[in-house]
């Protein structure tokens, strides 16, 4: 089990900056792949960025060259480092935690709460 909590979000104008942060408990992030994931109001949610146990990283279109994930084990956290913001990033983001145990070939997802986050002026 993996107990995860986001802190960070806030209310932000455009062109401004805000690092998420997700915290671990319950077991250590460095076997888990980490996610940001985002939800709009009436939208579903979407995967924002991804880093796997190796370090590697893929973003969403929308956010490439603006956001920035990264993991520090030592600390079992998660943060998304977000730039140039923008009214459209605006919505819930969660932090999700994913392995698969490959004998089983059994996923285990593991959810934050969220946090919000809004871009206005």
């Amino acid at each position: 089990q993996v107990q995860l909590v986001e802190s960070g979000g806030g209310l932000v104008q455009p062109g401004g900056s805000l690092r998420l942060s997700c915290a671990a408990s319950g077991s250590i992030i460095s076997i888990y792949a980490m996610g940001w994931y985002r939800q709009a109001p009436g939208k579903q949610r979407e995967l924002v960025a991804r880093i796997t146990t190796g370090g590697s990283t893929n973003y969403a279109d929308s956010v490439k060259g603006r956001f920035t994930i990264s993991r520090d084990n030592a600390k079992n956290t998660v943060y998304l480092q977000m730039n140039s913001l923008k009214p459209e990033d605006t919505a819930v983001y969660y932090c999700n935690a994913h392995r698969t145990v490959v004998i089983t070939n059994t996923p285990y997802d593991y959810w934050g709460q969220g946090t919000q986050v809004t871009v206005s002026s």
